[in-house]
């Protein structure tokens, strides 16, 4: 396919995006400015992602570090004027830490402090790598993070998030969760409350950060996670279209 049309396709579906957003932040009575929108550009080419750049998109989130490290480099030298702001929004093993600070302008999923430890390791002197601490807030096993589904994992959680201050090149700036994958909406939501409320706990106890975001939402149910507060959202296949593996 020409990447003309490609371009096109997602210029198409990124409007749609947009309309979704300003819709639900209409209904919440949000403002659109309060809200990011992350490109997730996992197993996207450099060329897709250089016609979303062209469609008007600045922040990209990319799951794999290896397979980040061989896009960013060269779209960041083509656009070191207007530059791209990178989200690595997949687990980081321990042993890739050092790889995902060289790409990254923001990590979504910490979900360990021995990972804490092992991304200060790494940085050094003025360096301050703005984090988000993810959260199983569903109890799904199937999913990484901190276990934050019930009171006392909540509470577990409290105890070890008040470590974070230990890591003085790591700064911490709020919430990451994922959704169950369900079909109606609605059974998403709680999962983005109990998110919401954690954050408002997590700024009582531990004020350290303000903890202003929220990373919540992707294709299925982004809409839903505006209503509920999300402040990044991370969208794929809405924007770029069903991958081909």
């Amino acid at each position: 396919m020409a990447i003309e049309r490609r371009e096109e396709e997602i210029r198409e579906r990124l409007g749609q995006v947009e309309e979704n957003i300003a819709v639900a932040c209409a209904r919440a009575g949000r403002d659109r400015e309060e809200v990011t929108l992350i490109a997730i550009s996992k197993t996207r080419s450099v060329e897709e992602i250089e016609a979303a750049y062209r469609c008007g998109l600045r922040d990209f989130g990319e799951n794999r570090v290896d397979e980040a490290l061989g896009k960013v480099p060269e779209l960041n030298e083509r656009h070191s004027e207007d530059p791209i702001r990178w989200h690595m929004v997949g687990h980081v093993q321990r042993r890739k830490a050092e790889d995902a600070i060289a790409f990254a302008n923001i990590i979504h999923s910490l979900d360990s402090i021995r990972l804490a430890r092992r991304l200060e390791r790494f940085l050094s002197g003025d360096d301050r790598l703005p984090i988000l601490l993810e959260l199983n807030v569903s109890g799904e096993s199937s999913k990484y993070g901190f276990e934050a589904s019930d009171d006392d994992s909540l509470a577990a959680f409290i105890e070890e998030a008040r470590q974070m201050p230990d890591f003085p090149h790591l700064d911490v700036q709020g919430l990451m969760t994922m959704a169950p994958l369900v079909e109606d909406l609605e059974l998403a939501r709680p999962t983005f409350q109990r998110l919401r409320q954690v954050r408002d706990r997590l700024r009582e106890v531990l004020p350290y950060s303000d903890w202003s975001q929220l990373s919540m939402g992707m294709t299925n149910d982004y809409k839903v996670a505006v209503e509920e507060g999300a402040t990044m959202l991370r969208v794929g296949r809405a924007i770029f279209g069903e991958r081909e593996y």
